[in-house]
């Protein structure tokens, strides 16, 4: 099916889906957005997602034209219309349409985008044996600059890593914050497991607080692993057991090399393959 696309009242198709190249969010990445997943139909955890993107937009002084439950009706509208049964949606709000200067208040009002499609990052093949990754020399933003809790627009430094990944020839990046602790891959939650213990950076060190994330989080408890929100350094990393990342995109995919050193057996070990199972079967019943 091809996506489907909703513009501020009318929808698209991919060929026809279009902004001006003057708002703002194209021009200085001024608006903020949410990755949610659909699976058998039934868009998972649409109320999380939409509070943290009226968070995030409250975060850049931006008022979203739309009530949170007119929102939320949207959403539901344009996955019936999309005819998937697991998805992908981008909800994108931006500062909306200005002129060539910074000022914020020539934007007469902010536009809602919203985007039900497909998605993959990796083959089955690199879920079973785990990504390989290297630690990347360009930081998160520091968190007194532009939050990282909030999901704007400007992903230059997240997107800055990746391409250091990339001419590495690595599948994915650890990023570090401006103290060198741990953080977050380039667009995913970070986790680490030592003798069973499951340990993950809290989010008052600046990450992005994943939906994902929280609900891994919620199933490793409920399964009886203990679990620790403390901040990581990257020998915590090399010396553990597993260590995984979480995402909407994603969902769970362990890390089987960091900088070249190999993480535990040097595939993805039996607590992540467990909890992306509890994770599986969590979204698919729908609970």
């Amino acid at each position: 099916m091809p996506p489907i696309v909703w513009i501020d009242g009318t929808y698209s198709d991919r060929a026809d889906a279009k902004v001006s190249v003057f708002d703002h969010g194209l021009l200085y990445g001024d608006g903020v957005f949410e990755g949610i997943r659909v699976y058998n139909r039934r868009v998972f955890r649409l109320g999380q997602h939409l509070d943290r993107l009226y968070a995030s937009a409250k975060g850049i002084w931006l008022e979203i034209p739309m009530a949170k439950q007119a929102m939320h009706r949207l959403v539901e509208e344009a996955v019936g219309k999309s005819g998937l049964e697991d998805a992908y949606i981008r909800l994108v709000v931006t500062r909306g349409v200005g002129d060539l200067g910074l000022d914020p208040r020539k934007c007469a009002k902010p536009s809602v985008i919203c985007i039900v499609d497909t998605i993959q990052l990796w083959s089955p093949e690199r879920y079973e044996k785990g990504l390989t990754a290297l630690t990347a020399a360009t930081p998160i933003s520091h968190r007194e600059s532009l939050s990282p809790r909030i999901k704007s627009l400007n992903y230059l430094s997240h997107i800055l890593a990746k391409v250091e990944g990339i001419a590495a020839g690595v599948d994915e990046v650890i990023m570090l914050d401006p103290q060198g602790y741990v953080a977050e891959a380039s667009g995913m939650n970070l986790f680490a497991v030592t003798r069973g213990l499951v340990r993950t950076p809290p989010p008052y060190s600046g990450i992005l607080r994943g939906v994902t994330r929280d609900t891994v989080i919620e199933l490793a408890r409920e399964a009886g692993y203990a679990t620790e929100e403390l901040p990581l350094n990257r020998y915590d990393l090399y010396t553990a057991d597993e260590v995984f990342l979480t995402g909407t995109a994603a969902e769970v995919v362990g890390i089987s090399k960091l900088d070249g050193r190999s993480i535990g057996s040097g595939v993805a070990g039996p607590v992540t393959k467990d909890l992306a199972a509890r994770f599986r079967a969590y979204v698919t019943r729908g609970d």
